[in-house]
């Protein structure tokens, strides 16, 4: 049976990709050692690592003023790099509000520098992004944080705020699925586990000269000048992690890049938020100006309901459809590497349901 993995990560990877992981496992290149063998300095790894970030800096169109990093820990380490690297120890540090993974990154700020939250959806079950009133900016704050996508809660931003200050965006659910202006954010950061990889590595594309705004005392592995100068290979990185990411970067490429996988997303969300508004039996509790196109979220009239929807789709071949354990409900995790085919095979499975059910 074929199996559709709609879970929020870590998320299905091209088959494609995984197809071609497999056949290089064991030997790559002329190696004679699989990937995960060879040293990270030796040539054969240079080769992957330099491959993946060209990939990257072609696809997000990222200029020399932008340096591409992999960092081991998550976003939640970027959670406490970026204001111990960014702020003075007098300095402030803004941030908006917009769900859990939002709130994490407020509270782990809070434990190295002021913080202001200068806009929130909480008071409203984070059913929308919360709108940003210009005169809130301080010119004076060190940056402005901002969460893109909100896995949990089904919502995204779908411009971005402009701002004096440095734009830095937690991207781990929506990064490299769409087109953006790499030039509007001081740094944009991922974990690579829901678009562009598995789990195990994170993504930082920072403006080279924020590297250098360090003005305290940090270990050196938390310094992001230390990823820069060394091309991230001061010591070992995840470079079975890497080597999935130049696949997957490889086979966005051959997609037509990141317009075209774009395009297939916004087929994809629609076509799922189109079903959504035709019955009351299902229900996306947010607000259609910001519905995610990565995370679709809704409910069922029970919760009794909502765990035979998740019980029968895994027998017909769906799977990770049940919603985060602090909301419940239905998500449907529809990142870069979901084809359209699996979209469709939701949108069926939720036609017979209801008419079962309804």
């Amino acid at each position: 049976m074929k199996v559709f993995n709609f879970s929020a990560g870590p998320a299905m990877l091209p088959k494609e990709v995984m197809e071609r992981a497999k056949n290089e496992f064991c030997a790559y290149g002329k190696s004679g050692c699989g990937i995960m063998e060879l040293s990270h300095r030796g040539s054969e790894f240079t080769e992957v690592i330099q491959r993946a970030t060209s990939n990257i800096r072609e696809l997000m169109k990222i200029s020399d003023d932008y340096a591409v990093c992999y960092i081991q820990g998550g976003a939640s380490l970027q959670f406490a790099m970026v204001p111990l690297n960014l702020t003075s120890e007098k300095g402030i540090a803004q941030y908006v509000d917009s769900g859990h993974w939002a709130s994490a990154a407020i509270k782990e700020a809070k434990s190295f520098v002021e913080t202001e939250v200068i806009a929130s959806s909480k008071d409203t079950n984070y059913d929308r992004i919360p709108e940003i009133i210009p005169e809130e900016l301080a010119e004076a704050a060190s940056y402005l944080h901002i969460t893109t996508n909100n896995t949990i809660y089904g919502t995204q931003y779908h411009s971005f705020p402009e701002t004096g200050i440095p734009l830095v965006a937690d991207m781990s659910s929506d990064l490299m699925s769409r087109v953006v202006n790499v030039n509007q954010f001081g740094i944009i950061y991922g974990g690579a586990q829901k678009n562009i990889g598995p789990s195990g590595v994170t993504l930082v594309i920072i403006r080279k000269d924020l590297a250098e705004r360090l003005s305290r005392t940090i270990p050196t592995m938390l310094k992001y000048k230390t990823y820069v100068a060394n091309d991230s290979l001061y010591n070992t990185p995840p470079t079975f992690a890497i080597y999935m990411v130049a696949l997957v970067t490889d086979w966005m490429k051959a997609k037509g890049g990141l317009a075209a996988i774009e395009k297939i997303n916004d087929a994809k969300s629609e076509a799922l938020y189109e079903r959504l508004e035709e019955t009351a039996f299902y229900k996306n509790p947010v607000e259609p100006a910001s519905r995610s196109r990565m995370n679709v979220v809704f409910r069922l009239p029970s919760e009794e309901l909502e765990e035979k929807f998740v019980k029968e789709a895994k027998t017909n071949g769906m799977i990770g459809l049940k919603g985060h354990r602090s909301v419940g409900g239905i998500r449907a995790s529809i990142y870069n590497a979901m084809p359209l085919e699996g979209v469709e095979t939701l949108i069926d499975f939720m036609n017979s349901f209801e008419e079962k059910n309804g």
